[in-house]
């Protein structure tokens, strides 16, 4: 509500209008004045009062009628109106009120009986305002609350779609905005590491399937973490096998340094698992093969099954050196070798005639990391 409060007085009796605006200005009221029912009906769509006191005899409309219309239009949800009457006849109070009328002073308008009601009326005004602003305020911050869990609910949903293949810390920064769309093709400079069990094919032909599932959540849950701790991007995970790669969607500073530490960290993980498996009959370890160069990535599928790969020579060339890998052994490329430097201790393995490569390629086997 308004201050200082705006009453609008309607009455047909220039001598009654004068005696209450007096009044009702010495007490710091605005005062809109109305001298019968129709301008009653304009000057409060026009002033929107806070209170109304209106005669019931008037003019062209009555008070009964003024108060029907006004309590009837949605322009004035919650208007008080106290009915005027020079009458003593409880018919006209009881048709004031079931016009919806608030409260009643009979003429003469006694002053201290007028201050009372207008300011009860008043009050009750105010809480009304306060209630409803209150209500509004409310329902504006349900939706404003609604907004923030779908969007918070899209953000966690989209999260965990790229938690699929990257490391929590990548999938966030993704989220954010804070580099650019990942499944947007692209070309790159990466350093892609494969991994594979030796000794899985013949295992799994004799060993049960429980055993398989098994051995398999245990060798994904380890390597996993590697993965992880090193922030590595998961491209495909193929039975046995793994293909990770550094470098994108997160461009990192060292890719061939963090591929060689994860590497050597799951060849560390893996001893563990393959003492444990042997120690039930089962003879695995892990094979390991690097390489560095470039790949086009992004968005590899059809709509509504979407993978994020890498294709380029590459690739091709880390899946061989894998193959060739033997069991516990690292082999990388002589590019991902030279980036290295000395960072790494390997020894020549030789050149090996890969499938796909017309000529002889050169690797190196990794013996641990110097420092």
């Amino acid at each position: 509500m308004r201050s200082p409060a705006c009453i609008l007085v309607a009455d047909d009796t220039p001598a009654n209008v004068r005696m209450l605006e007096t009044r009702l200005r010495h007490e710091g009221y605005e005062i809109v004045v109305a001298r019968d029912g129709e301008e009653a009906l304009a000057a409060a769509h026009e002033a929107h009062p806070d209170l109304i006191l209106l005669d019931i005899m008037m003019p062209k409309l009555d008070g009964i009628e003024v108060c029907r219309r006004l309590k009837g239009d949605p322009m004035f949800p919650f208007t008080p109106i106290i009915m005027v009457t020079a009458m003593s006849d409880t018919k006209d109070v009881v048709a004031g009120f079931e016009a919806g009328g608030d409260d009643y002073l009979t003429k003469p308008v006694d002053h201290q009986a007028l201050l009372a009601r207008v300011r009860s009326m008043l009050r009750i005004k105010t809480l009304h305002d306060t209630v409803q602003t209150q209500a509004r305020e409310l329902s504006e911050w349900n939706a404003t609350l609604e907004e923030r869990v779908a969007s918070q609910l899209a953000e966690l949903e989209r999260v965990g779609r790229l938690k699929r293949f990257f490391s929590p810390q990548v999938a966030d920064l993704i989220v954010r905005g804070d580099t650019d769309d990942p499944l947007s093709s692209h070309r790159r400079e990466v350093t892609v590491v494969f991994i594979d069990l030796r000794g899985f094919t013949a295992f799994a032909e004799t060993a049960e399937p429980e055993e398989v599932m098994s051995v398999l959540r245990e060798y994904h849950a380890r390597m996993g973490e590697q993965v992880l701790a090193y922030e590595g991007t998961l491209e495909r995970f193929t039975g046995d096998g793994m293909m990770i790669f550094f470098n994108d969607p997160v461009v990192v500073p060292n890719p061939v340094e963090r591929a060689l530490r994860m590497s050597v960290a799951m060849r560390e993980a893996m001893d563990d698992l393959a003492a444990q498996w042997h120690r039930k009959g089962f003879a695995l370890h892990m094979g390991v093969g690097i390489a560095q160069g470039y790949a086009t990535i992004g968005a590899i599928g059809f709509e509504g099954r979407l993978d994020y790969g890498a294709i380029g020579s590459v690739t091709n060339l880390a899946c061989r050196l894998c193959a060739e890998a033997a069991a516990g052994q690292i082999l990388i490329s002589q590019r991902a070798h030279a980036t290295a430097g000395e960072l790494v201790d390997a020894e020549p393995a030789g050149d090996f005639q890969l499938k796909g490569f017309q000529r002889p390629v050169p690797a190196y086997s990794v013996r641990g990391l110097k420092g």
